[in-house]
């Protein structure tokens, strides 16, 4: 399962029946979960903990220092959840001081040539599509899908359920169940068929789309929006999830619909 043509450090930690293909290379400080593969020409620097069945293919390079000119050599970790699948040339920087940690939830799919960089947060079930490039200290939220060729500026923040365009410039944070496309990325309706897939109902698809009705369609600036969704929406999780996301923004959201 494991072949003698590649190197694995003695201080490194190998689960059960995990499967390394040749000229693999497996730095100290690293775990490994049961039952990953791992294909070749794959480097795992210090730092980085994998989960259980996961697949990473050859040429990725996992928990390598961050490209950040700030970072000191403090300690910090790549953290991967379980059934997470990691294409071809996928790069995942490890944290900085600022949180010591860049973490990709589970059952993610990083396709080709994709970046993480320092400290950013995925989610869970996030598919980010090939050639994305994802900048330092963002957060991308569950179910998230970012389409090829994007580049995500650094703090961003991408909302639960949303779905953003390939070939995006993404500079402000995307809110929840939102799908986002254009250039200047702004709002181009729900992910209603990504909403349904998950098993939300009409009536709540609909009370979201009401939401946004407020925020994006009603020609009011968002500290207006969101007292008139307050006053005139019932509560809801997802109401309050995307009016604590509109609140919490520091970079700004994107824009409304545009013709």
């Amino acid at each position: 399962m494991i072949s003698n043509l590649s190197h694995i450090n003695d201080q490194a930690v190998i689960g059960k029946d995990v499967t390394i293909d040749p000229f693999t290379v497996i730095h100290e400080n690293v775990k490994i979960g049961a039952g990953t593969w791992i294909g070749s020409n794959v480097t795992i620097y210090p730092g980085a903990i994998i989960g259980e069945n996961c697949k990473i293919f050859p040429g990725a390079v996992i928990s390598a220092v961050p490209q950040d000119l700030k970072f000191q050599g403090e300690e910090s970790t790549v953290e991967i959840g379980d059934n997470t699948t990691i294409r071809e040339c996928v790069t995942i920087n490890r944290g900085t001081i600022d949180k010591r940690m860049t973490k990709v939830g589970s059952n993610c799919l990083l396709m080709a040539y994709v970046h993480i960089a320092h400290d950013c947060i995925l989610g869970n079930h996030v598919i980010i599509a090939n050639a994305v490039q994802v900048a330092g200290h963002v957060n991308i939220d569950d179910y998230a899908f970012i389409g090829g060729s994007s580049a995500v500026h650094q703090f961003v923040k991408v909302g639960v359920h949303s779905m953003i365009s390939g070939g995006s410039l993404v500079r402000k944070d995307v809110p929840p169940y939102t799908k986002a496309a254009r250039e200047p990325l702004s709002y181009a309706g729900i992910n209603s068929l990504g909403l349904r897939r998950r098993g939300f109902s009409s009536e709540a698809i609909s009370n979201i789309q009401e939401v946004y009705r407020y925020l994006f369609l009603n020609s009011l600036n968002n500290s207006r929006a969101l007292e008139e969704i307050e006053i005139n929406l019932p509560a809801t999780k997802e109401r309050d999830e995307i009016i604590n996301f509109i609140r919490s923004s520091e970079r700004g959201v994107m824009k409304g619909y545009i013709n």
